[in-house]
Parts: C-alpha cells; sequence; structure tokens
C-alpha cells in the first residue's frame, strides 16, 4: 500500500523538477522582461592595471571647507547671513590612456539658508588644485551655481571636474586639493587709504 503512494508522488516531483529546468533557462523572459533576442549592454573590462594604478587621493584643506553669504552691508553679521555652504565629501577617479593619467574629481556638499536667505541662484566659487612635487600643473576655478527653491530646507550640490590631465606619474608625488576659494581677502576703505 505504501509503494502505491510512493511512486505516484516520485513522479509529480520528477515532473516539477522537470518543468523547473526548463523555466530556469530562459530567465530573460521570465524575470528578466525581455527576450532571448535582446543583447545584453556592453560592459567595460577594467583592467587590473587600472586597479592597482597610482590614483593621489583628494584632500580638503582648513578653511576651505565653507563659504558664508551675507545680505548687502551685513558682512559677518550673523542675522544677515544669507546661507552657509559646506562641502561634506570630495573624492576622484583615475583613468588611463596614451600615457596621460586623467582625473575626475567630485565635491559634494550642501547650502543652509540663514536668516536672511532667499530663493533664487546663488554662486559658489569651487577649486580645484592638483600640486606635482612643488609644482601647481593644474588650478581651476569654477562658478557653481545652485538653485535654492525653499529658503528653509537644505539644498544638496555635486560639481565634477573632469577634465583633469597629466603624463602618467612615475612618482607618488600628487596632491590633490578642492574647496571653496572666495579669493584675496576685500580692503576696506580704512585700508585702502
Amino acid at each position: 500500500m505504501a509503494d502505491r503512494h510512493i511512486l505516484p508522488g516520485l513522479l509529480i516531483a520528477g515532473f516539477m523538477l522537470a518543468v523547473a529546468g526548463c523555466q530556469s533557462g530562459d530567465s530573460g523572459t521570465v524575470l528578466g522582461g525581455g527576450s532571448k533576442d535582446t543583447p545584453k549592454p556592453p560592459t567595460e573590462k577594467v583592467l587590473e592595471s587600472e586597479l592597482r594604478g597610482y590614483c593621489p587621493l583628494v584632500n580638503l584643506r582648513d578653511g576651505t571647507a565653507y563659504f558664508n553669504s551675507y545680505a548687502k552691508g551685513g558682512q559677518d553679521d550673523p542675522s544677515k547671513l544669507s546661507y552657509q555652504a559646506s562641502i561634506a565629501d570630495v573624492t576622484r577617479s583615475c583613468t588611463r590612456s596614451n600615457g596621460m593619467l586623467n582625473l575626475n574629481v567630485a565635491v559634494a556638499g550642501k547650502v543652509v539658508p540663514g536668516p536672511a536667505g532667499v530663493s533664487g541662484t546663488i554662486t559658489m566659487p569651487i577649486r580645484v588644485v592638483v600640486i606635482q612635487g612643488e609644482t601647481i600643473v593644474y588650478s581651476e576655478l569654477k562658478k557653481h551655481q545652485v538653485s535654492v527653491t525653499d529658503p528653509t530646507a537644505a539644498t544638496q550640490f555635486l560639481v565634477n571636474d573632469p577634465n583633469i590631465s597629466l603624463p602618467d606619474p612615475t612618482v607618488r608625488n600628487i596632491r590633490i586639493y578642492a574647496g571653496f576659494d572666495e579669493g584675496p581677502p576685500k580692503k576696506k576703505a580704512a585700508d585702502a587709504e
């Protein structure tokens, strides 16, 4: 009597495994949403030399992580602060081609409105500098614009500079800096005399 119940159970289990096996070979139409004829997107191969290659870090210099903007005539008055921008993170990516090291430096942060903050577009001066040994080989000031739509909430921003290219170094002597650069301090009327 037990043999009569085991044989049909084995036949059903075998049928289910066979059906499951047929289904798993065509994942593009069942779960993938595409057909078997749909080509897969090409994937770029990362070379081992790129993974192990030298890619200098980006640093944030002291005093360049924050940028304050004040309403007209309210310089350094906390009640006249329009906004404060801050850099939260800096990073880079490196690629190599034809004997050149190509860098893409990214800066991320946020803009927080102050008591005098209003909606509008603000411009932040962000500088990227590359120093090789003791020589500045790249320095670019970007006037990055951020649209502030809600003067009561923070707005995030992301700036990148993908245009840095220099001969692939044989010595690991490159330093990269990114941060706000307001330029030299403005002279006051009393200082100008």
